[in-house]
């Protein structure tokens, strides 16, 4: 195996260099491109089986490279995804997590004063030792303190925002989000960067289009290699788009978004062939986490609550994708739903349950996890499954679909393993090298793989060790569950409290499985609910607890949740909430201690203001 190993990897680092070949004969790494975009889900793609088809350029993307139907996320929300894929770990071991409520979701908004510890090593950090030059464009979501900066964990420029476009505030006990070029505030949402709350409209993902295209072709004439984290977060509530999109969408203000974002990703790709660089630059596109069905919604032309996962209940199809790697299917809406209006699409929309339960789907508006439960916030698939495709011209073969169990997390290390480097061996990476599977068509194990004997009558539904590992689903501080094969174990179940959904916050609208989608949080580590994902993707039909086929599941998936558990140790929390009080006194001493200084120094000069 390892002679294997060594051979392979030669090869790999003969395909790099061939890839780096430039006019002077000096071999250089490929350029790095990660499009991350902000809660879409893994049915906003028209390759996904989105029934508008309105991501033309996306869906062309995917057919010259290779689409991934199993890739994850780390956790369901913002920063602690962002946190994973920069350091390849999971965000309980960079302290991405709050102590302050048992499975608690959290992330940096302006009342955290945590962020991404010094102690983590970032890609962009260990990319220099390649010769990377790398910019973010869009949002950061580490922190928003001076020593969470971007440009001091690695980046080399930076245009975009410490947090998302929440607001506007009064600017009074609370200001509105800055924007930032590298490290000048250039102004903020809502004030220099204007995002129209009623209409939509916001120029955002054109500039950070700008900012991208620019930054390319700087490199490209520097003959430089490049990072380029492409952050936007124009389908995250309040969803934005600009004047020429906007109405456009079939699916509503949320579609207007996706489409605008598909546009510009055919002109980064347009790009990269133009300057001919495309055979030198690995693109690969996914989502920080699921589409967050209680929010889009309200912009779209449906209903509030209502944006439904666009598949199930309408006779779902399988539409099968042929790949070296293996042939897979995926479910995706039948011909006839396609073909219906939207009129036609409500009428038929059933008004119950997979189990009878009130509450049928509905038609999209907002964003599509496809056949999956529930979404952003919960660790059920809709908020954990991502759509992602791998793009490099001349290497990796078109029309692929790979079977891999793929993570956020994994980007970090391939990134890596494209500059030639070794991640960290002085702490846990998470993250897999997916450049066998992108390049060869290979399956790779994850880590905590245990071999197992089963009997006879399980042995074919449970793959070998030597083809699975685990996908860990945390919450917060707590691992909600885990997918080993083709079985996913829930340990805990929850969506959200019973207080918020009586006051009308539903995170799996529409979705009410009974003894599933609990709205208390419900302990199952002793008897977990077990789901096999190949027959039930949708996560409706746990399996008999008396079952051969459970009991086998669970002696499987048993001693990998201990052993990650055993061995696991979390970083300081970083995400708690401070008490306002606090908060409120610590400035205000702060504040006179600076006045004192000040005035002991001479009089002060004004604090810089916003570069319009």
């Amino acid at each position: 195996m390892a002679a294997v190993a060594a051979a392979t990897r030669w090869r790999l680092l003969l395909v790099l260099s061939a890839a780096g070949l430039r006019v002077t004969g000096a071999p250089q790494p490929p350029n790095i491109l990660l499009l991350l975009m902000d809660d879409m889900g893994w049915g906003d793609l028209g390759v996904y089986g989105e029934p508008s088809r309105e991501t033309p350029n996306l869906d062309r993307m995917a057919v010259e490279g290779m689409l991934f139907p199993n890739f994850y996320t780390a956790n369901p929300l913002c920063s602690p995804s962002r946190a994973a894929l920069l350091t390849g770990r999971l965000p309980i071991r960079s302290g991405f997590y709050t102590t302050n409520g048992h499975a608690r979701n959290a992330y940096t908004p302006q009342e955290i004063v945590g962020g991404i510890p010094d102690s983590e090593l970032l890609l962009p950090e260990l990319l220099k030792e390649a010769g990377y030059t790398s910019k973010i464009v869009g949002k950061w979501h580490l922190g928003h303190r001076p020593q969470f900066h971007p440009l001091k964990h690695g980046f080399d420029e930076w245009f975009g925002s410490p947090n998302c476009h929440f607001g506007p505030y009064d600017n009074k006990a609370r200001p509105n989000i800055p924007v930032y070029r590298d490290r000048e505030m250039v102004g903020r949402f809502y004030e220099e960067f204007p995002i129209n709350l009623k209409t939509g409209e916001a120029n955002l993902t054109q500039i950070y289009l700008q900012e991208a295209l620019d930054f390319i072709k700087r490199q490209q004439a520097a003959h430089r290699p490049f990072f380029l984290y492409w952050a936007i977060d124009a389908t995250h509530a309040p969803v934005y788009a600009s004047r020429p999109f906007l109405g456009t969408s079939q699916r509503g203000r949320y579609g207007d978004a996706v489409r605008e974002i598909d546009d510009s990703v055919g002109r980064i790709l347009h790009l990269l062939r133009d300057l001919s660089i495309a055979e030198n630059t690995f693109v690969f596109f996914t989502s920080d986490n699921g589409a967050a069905l209680i929010s889009a919604p309200r912009q779209g032309r449906g209903a509030q609550g209502s944006p439904g996962t666009g598949t199930a209940r309408l006779a779902p199809a399988e539409k099968e994708l042929q790949g070296q790697n293996k042939t897979m299917k995926i479910h995706v809406p039948s011909r006839s739903w396609r073909d219906r209006s939207r009129k036609e699409c409500l009428s038929n929309v059933t008004s119950k349950g997979p189990g009878g339960e009130p509450g049928g789907q509905t038609c999209p508006e907002g964003g599509s996890n496809g056949p999956f439960l529930c979404g952003k916030q919960t660790t059920f698939e809709g908020g954990m499954r991502e759509p992602a495709i791998a793009w490099w011209p001349g290497h990796i073969p078109a029309g692929q679909v790979s079977h891999q169990l793929g993570n956020i997390m994994d980007l970090f290390t391939t990134s890596l393993s494209l500059a030639g480097l070794a991640p960290p061996r002085d702490r846990a990476i998470d993250g897999l090298d997916l450049l066998p599977t992108v390049l060869q068509g290979r399956l790779t194990d994850r880590p905590a793989c245990h071999a197992r004997v089963l009997p006879p009558s399980s042995a074919a539904s449970l793959p070998s060790t030597e083809e699975e590992g685990p996908i860990f689903y945390y919450r917060g501080n707590t691992l909600m569950a885990v997918t080993l094969g083709q079985y996913k174990a829930h340990l805990w179940t929850w969506t959200n409290s019973w207080e918020e959904f009586r006051q009308g916050v539903d995170f799996c609208p529409g979705q009410n499985v009974s003894g599933v989608t609990t709205h208390s949080q419900e302990e199952r580590t002793k008897l977990p609910l077990v789901f096999h994902l190949g027959r039930d993707p949708g996560e409706r039909y746990p399996l008999s607890i008396a079952s051969t086929e459970y009991l086998d599941a669970l002696r499987w998936i048993t001693p990998v949740v201990r052993q990650h558990q055993e061995a696991l140790v979390p970083g300081q929390p970083q995400l708690n909430v401070c008490n306002r009080a606090v908060m409120t006194r610590l400035a205000v001493v702060s504040t006179a201690k600076h006045l004192e200084a000040a005035g002991a120094a001479g009089p002060a000069e004004p604090l810089p203001r916003a570069r319009k």
